[in-house]
């Protein structure tokens, strides 16, 4: 088996090293085990950093934090990419998704590494293709959702859709991370329907964030989740979502932390870290876990999910 992760690591940024915060999220992702971890939230500090120095800055404290995981961000120097660090951010903000895994269990495709920013993604959005033993490698996204413009939350579930996009089908991989925003998948609801697995979150509320998280103009009235990003991604099974395809016990990624604690959450328990497998490999997935421990509730305002893959059952595209 073949352990895949997704870790928002709360505003992970140089200051942080040797601090409790950071020894938590070590802690927290040694005890994941996982083989390959998709990172968000890494930053550094925009107003006292040159520009020049971000990326630098950046690929360093994911090695740093790699290392003492046992697991590498390593992707060679080249012109095009001399941080060397398998990371990814919007030019214009200094704030990265990264892809960390376990070189003596799986292997990095030469080459596969593929950062995507501007225009597509708010944060940026990092991907790699991985030999994990099965017929063919498989492409791994690590993602951070706009937090707040829903619209282009769903623009980027499609230039998602696109990156896995192969003729006539998708390619086996897996996308992982912070959607900012609720699944669309489905299950049954015991009576011969079906029923979204995530329920309705937003119905009560009356604060003034509803309008990043609800569908248009439902403010005040029937304040129905927007699922649009992942209902591009699910329709017709192109992907499915790991927790409800295995039907796992509803567990919330968010909504640990008070208000007082990091930045203040008017949202309570939800599950916003999703880990969605493209079709092919949904046959293989099984084990999924959100996981919380004292260090994983202290590492940061996310939990950390996880998934086992089988490689010897993952199918070919049809």
């Amino acid at each position: 088996m073949i352990r895949i992760a997704n870790l928002n690591a709360y505003k992970l940024a140089p200051a942080a090293r040797g601090s409790a915060t950071w020894q938590a999220r070590v802690d927290t992702i040694r005890e994941t085990r996982a083989d390959v971890l998709a990172l968000q939230e890494i930053i550094v500090d925009e107003g006292g950093t040159e520009p020049e120095q971000w990326e630098q800055q950046a690929a360093e404290l994911i090695r740093d934090l790699a290392d003492l995981c046992g697991l590498t961000a390593t992707v060679g120097t080249t012109v095009g990419y001399p941080h060397g660090t398998a990371m990814a951010a919007n030019a214009h903000r200094a704030w990265w998704t990264a892809v960390l895994w376990n070189p003596d269990t799986v292997q990095l495709v030469d080459g596969s590494y593929r950062p995507y920013g501007a225009p597509d993604f708010w944060h940026g959005c990092t991907t790699a293709r991985f030999d994990i033993g099965a017929r063919e490698p498989v492409l791994v996204a690590s993602y951070h959702g706009d937090p707040f413009r829903p619209d282009a939350r769903a623009g980027e579930a499609l230039r998602l859709k696109g990156i896995f996009r192969q003729t006539g089908g998708v390619k086996p991989g897996l996308c992982l991370g912070d959607f900012n925003s609720i699944s669309a998948a489905e299950v049954e609801d015991g009576q011969g329907g079906r029923q979204y697995y995530d329920a309705e979150p937003y119905l009560d509320m009356q604060h003034d964030d509803l309008e990043f998280q609800v569908q248009p103009s439902a403010v005040g009235g029937i304040q129905l989740a927007d699922r649009r990003p992942t209902q591009a991604l699910l329709r017709n099974g192109y992907m499915v979502d790991a927790a409800a395809h295995l039907g796992a016990p509803w567990q919330p990624t968010v909504g640990h932390w008070q208000d007082g604690q990091g930045d203040p959450d008017p949202w309570g328990a939800r599950r916003i870290d999703l880990i969605l497998a493209s079709r092919s490999v949904a046959p293989a997935l099984s084990g999924y876990q959100a996981h919380r421990s004292t260090a994983a509730e202290a590492a940061s305002d996310h939990l950390p999910v996880y998934v086992d893959v089988d490689p010897n059952s993952i199918t070919k595209e049809r």
